[in-house]
Formats: structure tokens, sequence, C-alpha cells
């Protein structure tokens, strides 16, 4: 290998170790992915790889990249309520600046896609017993798991920012600002029951608790592991990630009309709104990966347009 390609592997891996690269929560429902990957690829399902700003990328003054960060469980608390999580996915196009800001592009569908959870108790255990006597009445007719049960989604509430370019390789720094809210589904709650909105979203802003193990390969642009291939991908394992200086809004829209009797009663029992400190996230055991074209300049001006190509390529 010649003292040039050393020195632009030497780049690719500077570039990817200050990038910041971490995992992030939701709760949700698992929703597949709309294609299948080749290879080195595979992860990066939902990059957003034909979105304006990251064609635009000219790999000099802007250099675009695709980031995908999962977690096989962890927790959330919001005010009284712990809600295990399972399975959590987030996939966003960052662009990098040459001013050492970073810019994120979401997917069409949001950034964060999980599984579902189900909230402990139920709706029993969400609003009941109540004083209320209409509240009363609903927890009369909670009579079997279906009508009790409660299944909690976190939906994107806005783009991620303020993205850290080398928190996520690091520790105790946030990595990202991410806006969600939370949906909570049951038939007695109506389809508009929410923690947190558009407007008023809860912020979420992770950092790594641990040092991540490091790896690097390089592939060709369909995905195949070659050392000589215009691709790199950075992989960055095993750090616990969490969070505790989230404030967490009032449950709004719940209850079939009852003209807020239900947002009451559930933030009543579940002690929202809730401060920033009494609340918290962990993530256990996350996976981050991160695909770049080569060393910075070496595409330039169509970065954005090759990373697009080669994603497509290698498309199953």
């Amino acid at each position: 290998m010649t003292r040039l390609r050393l020195s632009a592997r030497s780049a690719t891996v500077a570039t990817a170790l200050t990038t910041a690269l971490g995992a992030f929560v939701s709760v949700g429902t698992a929703t597949a992915a709309t294609v299948q990957l080749n290879g080195e690829w595979a992860p990066f399902t939902r990059c957003p790889v034909d979105a304006p700003a990251l064609l635009a990328a000219d790999g000099l003054e802007r250099t675009p990249q695709c980031v995908v960060s999962s977690s096989a469980s962890g927790s959330i608390k919001l005010g009284n309520t712990t809600v295990t999580t399972g399975r959590t996915n987030l996939q966003m196009g960052i662009v990098q600046n040459s001013d050492g800001s970073s810019t994120v592009v979401a997917p069409p569908g949001g950034a964060l896609v999980a599984d579902s959870a189900t909230v402990p108790g139920g709706l029993l255990g969400l609003m009941c017993p109540s004083n209320v006597p209409a509240v009363t009445a609903i927890c009369n007719q909670i009579t079997n798991s279906t009508l009790n049960k409660i299944t909690a989604t976190v939906e994107s509430a806005g783009t991620p920012f303020a993205f850290d370019q080398s928190a996520g390789a690091l520790t105790d720094l946030p990595i990202v600002s991410i806006p969600v809210r939370i949906h909570l589904e049951n038939p007695l709650l109506g389809s508009r029951c929410y923690i947190g909105s558009t407007s008023k979203p809860i912020l979420l802003r992770p950092s790594n608790v641990n040092y991540p193990d490091f790896s690097l390969t390089f592939f060709d642009s369909a995905g195949n592991l070659n050392d000589e291939g215009e691709m790199s991908r950075v992989n960055l394992v095993g750090a616990t990630q969490k969070d505790s200086t989230f404030a967490v809004p009032g449950a709004g829209g719940c209850g079939l009309g009852l003209l807020g009797l239900i947002d009451a009663a559930v933030n009543l029992k579940t002690g929202l709104p809730s401060a920033a400190g009494n609340n918290s996230l962990t993530l256990n055991d996350t996976t981050t990966s991160l695909a770049a074209l080569g060393a910075p300049g070496t595409v330039a001006p169509n970065a954005g347009k090759e990373l697009s190509e080669n994603w497509h390529s290698a498309v199953r």
C-alpha cells in the first residue's frame, strides 16, 4: 500500500473517531425495513441518502455520512412510571460541516423505530382508583386484559439536533438532542393520548457511561469487504448510555372527549408533569455504525451523489 493510501486511511479513521456515534432510545412499534442491503451496508436500511441536504454535500465543506444506532434493551422512567424497553433503532443522515458543526437529516418516516413496550399495571395502574366519577366508571369497565393493557410508543416529534461530533466516542457528554412524544394506546384512552407533543416535546440527550469498543472495516460500493474499497464503516459497540436531564410534560388528549378528566387522572397517578432530574433513560449494550466515503476530499465535489449511488447499488 502506498504512503498516499495509508494517509487516506489514517484520515478516514481520524474523521470517524471524531464523529459522534451514539445509540438513542425509543419505545415504539417495530417497523419492517423497506429495503435489504448487501454486506457492510446491511444496517443502514433507512439512511436518507436521497435527501437534498445529503445529495448536496460536496465532500469538502460538507461531508455526508450514514449513522445507525441500536440497543437490545433498556428502560425509561417518566415521573413515577418505569417502562422496560425492547429493541431500539435510530437512523440518521449526517452532514459534517468544515466548521466542526453537524447537520442531522432524518428519514422521511422519522429517525426512531423500536419494539412496542407495555406499561406496567396497564390502565388500572395508570389512573385507578380515582375519586372522579367519570374515571371511576371507566375503572369499573376494565374487566379483561385487552381493556387494561397500555402500550407506549415513542414517536419522533421533530428532527434531532445539537449533534456533537465527538461525544459519541467519549463518555459523559450529550451526543444529540432527540425530540420525541409518547403515544399511549388503549381502547379507553382514544387515539390521541400523548405525553409530549411536536410543540412541547420530550428532549432526550443520551451520553455514554463507558467507552465503546472500536472497529473499522473498508468495503466497496456494493457492500463487499475490500481493504481497497472506497467506503469505510466504523463500529462502536458495548456502551451503556444514560440521560437524566430531560423534563416530561403532562399527558394530553386522553379519554374520548371527557374534557381533560382522563388527562388529569393519568397525570396525578404517574406524577406528570415531571421536572428534569426526576426522569431517566438507560440503554444497554448499544451498537452504533457509521458509513462514509473514503478520506475527506477524495470524492469532491460529488460526495453526496456518490454516497447515494453506492447505497442504491447495495439494495438486494
